[in-house]
């Protein structure tokens, strides 16, 4: 129980002179502290300050257990709808050839459509470093190529020995 009272003041734990009053079956409007909870114990509910910050505290006259249940529930709700967004990774060395290409290329399709993002990156071994280029032009093809399934959120940019590219996929844009 002890819980519940630390996430929202109520009834005679409410310090405010004055705080405005909502709810169902109230007089909207700004009421001393005094008679707003005098309005809610003649309904038999609790007064619940649930805006502490404004100017004055607004308060809701209701079922103080309701409103908590109401309050997970809305939060569980959010949960639910957030997008979690999942970045799967794709490695490439600076000499690649057609066919691994391909392959990583079907496979980078596939996490697209399922709505994942793709980072790829061309991975840059010892004296390898000096074929920044092909590794550049190798990130550009693949973007091409998944032009119609994704769109570029990165442009390809070196870091260290690595050289990344960003792609999400393009039915999430529209959304």
């Amino acid at each position: 129980m002890k819980k519940k009272e630390e996430l929202f003041r109520i009834n005679k734990r409410i310090t405010a002179w004055e705080v405005r009053l909502v709810g169902d079956n109230v007089t909207l409007g700004v009421y001393s502290a005094k008679d707003a909870l005098a309005i809610a114990e003649e309904q038999g509910l609790d007064l619940v300050e649930i805006s502490p910050n404004a100017e004055p505290p607004v308060c809701k006259v209701v079922d103080y257990n309701k409103y908590l249940y109401e309050q997970k529930k809305k939060q569980k709700e959010l949960k639910a709808n957030s997008v979690k967004n999942v970045i799967k990774e794709i490695r490439f060395g600076p000499n690649t050839d057609e066919h691994d290409f391909k392959f990583k290329l079907n496979h980078a399709k596939t996490f697209l459509s399922e709505g994942s993002k793709v980072r790829a990156y061309v991975f840059f071994r010892g004296r390898s470093i000096v074929y920044k280029e092909r590794g550049e032009v190798l990130l550009l093809q693949f973007a091409q190529d998944l032009s119609e399934v994704g769109k570029v959120e990165q442009l390809p940019k070196l870091e260290g020995k690595k050289m990344f590219l960003l792609m999400s996929p393009k039915g999430k844009a529209a959304k």
